[in-house]
């Protein structure tokens, strides 16, 4: 059977992919049984072809920006079509990092289930949204995935982003649920396996940047927050008084990314001209090498 973990990225997380591969393979005693692949934006002219359209999310019509910080995320459906549907595959968000041996969840018993994933997180967990920021997934039981043609039905309006992404689109049946550890939402404590970065604002590679992601909008259509939000957008533009990111509340959290990052330069995964041009097109934080500095050394 072929085990590939995917890891799904644009140009404004390229570092943290690459700090989130080498996280994986540091973190594994069974590198020879998988491999570690991205699947990144700008190989996918269909996403390109939508820039500046109108798509459905969440009920509301939104624009398709190609330069959002997230615009990756409806690759998550990709990887079943890549893998010739066979195989077991993870997929995961750039600004998740290994812990623990993803190899304990790539081989893992399914128990005939299609999907493994967490549930969400407030909100969204209680309305029945599933976290698909880190699948498992039996490439096999996914034949009806075609992650183009199904990115376009959202232009098309026949599909709403939102149900799509929380997997409200699937047979529940087909999905089960792995340990919350797999996809850690900013815990890190000594059952982490998966450390997901998910607060966005507090991603600790982005302290002191512009904040470049625009908020949801998820308030039903006579919430006045819902208002508030357009009128935002139509007066100051997309991303217009939304301030900027803010420092991890956890510092250790921020000592495990550049105890990472600090590795990858001194293994030349990362450069340090990549860090400046990175930090001269605001993806990472202008006191970086700062940081790096006063950061110690992390366990072997």
């Amino acid at each position: 059977m072929k085990y590939r973990v995917f890891i799904h990225t644009n140009h404004k997380q390229h570092i943290g992919a690459l700090v989130a591969k080498y996280s994986i393979e540091r973190n594994s005693r069974h590198n020879d049984r998988f491999d570690v692949q991205f699947i990144h934006t700008k190989d996918h002219s269909f996403l390109h072809a939508r820039e500046g359209q109108y798509y459905l999310r969440a009920g509301q019509r939104r624009l398709w920006l190609n330069d959002d910080l997230q615009s990756f995320t409806p690759l998550r459906f990709m990887p079943p079509e890549l893998m010739g549907y066979e195989g077991r595959a993870v997929v995961m968000d750039p600004d998740i990092f290994a812990v623990g041996d993803i190899w304990e969840l790539l081989s893992r018993d399914m128990q005939g289930s299609a999907i493994m994933c967490r549930t969400r997180a407030g909100r969204k967990g209680r309305s029945g949204a599933l976290a698909s920021s880190v699948m498992l997934l039996d490439c096999a039981k996914l034949k009806s995935w075609n992650c183009a043609q199904q990115f376009n039905e959202m232009f098309e309006f026949k599909r709403d982003y939102m149900p799509w992404i929380g997997l409200k689109l699937e047979q529940r049946d087909n999905i089960s649920l792995f340990e919350n550890y797999w996809n850690d939402f900013d815990q890190l404590n000594d059952q982490t396996k998966l450390l997901h970065n998910t607060k966005r604002k507090t991603q600790p590679w982005k302290t002191g940047l512009p904040v470049d992601y625009r908020p949801a909008e998820n308030e039903a259509k006579w919430s006045p927050l819902l208002w508030v939000k357009k009128a935002r957008r139509a007066f100051f533009g997309e991303y217009g008084l939304l301030g900027h990111y803010k420092p991890h509340p956890d510092p250790a959290q921020e000592a495990f990314f550049f105890g990472l990052l600090k590795e990858c330069l001194e293994r030349g995964i990362v450069t340090e001209a990549m860090l400046q041009t990175e930090m001269s097109q605001n993806n990472v934080r202008h006191d970086a090498f700062q940081v790096l500095e006063r950061t110690q050394p992390l366990a072997a």
